[in-house]
């Protein structure tokens, strides 16, 4: 089982779809501005799997110099159309080459959930690096045990899902060497039978 390219393939199809479904004033939205209460004016942040760079990107750009990830094209490409602020990176977050210390602050919503599991240290890791001391960390995790999740019929794709409990992913997260400032469980912004754990950190 291709796990990548089951997300990939998704979102590609479903980009324009669901973009409509994603709300710009929902509690998961609205935790941004942590990040505009904490941070400079212009700092330097980057939205790790971004889409198609709204709501989450477009709000960041009003205030910061963003950098969006994300390895489906057609989210890239409506996200430099949508954002034009925004500065946009067609690749796996997973394979990030930015120099240390790059950034104030990493933000990313809704997009570890869909990489395997063990795969989600590595990637923390790799944000703790990119990182600038006492950078901030935005991220949605999973707020269940969940190892492999697919589900055939999500938007009319085909889409995968893999996660830890809360306790896990904030043991995770402090292991790598963060700080936690709070954590939360916030309800999905477009399926609302769905919880999943935000957590503000800073390395």
């Amino acid at each position: 089982m291709d796990r990548t390219n089951i997300v990939k393939k998704g979102y590609n199809k479903i980009a324009r779809t669901y973009l409509s479904i994603r709300p710009e004033d929902s509690e998961d939205v609205l935790l941004l501005h942590e990040l505009v209460d904490r941070l400079p004016q212009n700092a330097n942040v980057l939205d790790a799997g971004c889409g198609a760079g709204v709501p989450v990107t477009r709000f960041l750009s009003r205030f910061f110099n963003v950098t969006g990830v994300d390895f489906a094209e057609t989210q890239i490409e409506l996200a430099r159309n949508l954002v034009p602020r925004a500065t946009f990176i067609c690749k796996d977050m997973r394979e990030l080459d930015f120099p240390d210390h790059s950034f104030d602050a990493i933000c990313s919503y809704y997009a570890i959930i869909h990489i395997p599991r063990e795969t989600h240290n590595l990637l923390l890791q790799d944000f703790y690096r990119m990182l600038k001391p006492k950078g901030l960390l935005l991220v949605c995790m999973g707020s269940e045990d969940l190892e492999n999740d697919i589900n055939e019929d999500y938007c009319g794709t085909t889409m995968y899902w893999s996660h830890y409990d809360v306790d896990t992913n904030t043991a995770m997260i402090e292991a790598c060497g963060f700080t936690i400032i709070w954590s939360k469980i916030v309800t999905d912004s477009t399926y609302p039978e769905s919880t999943h754990l935000f957590v503000l950190a800073q390395r």
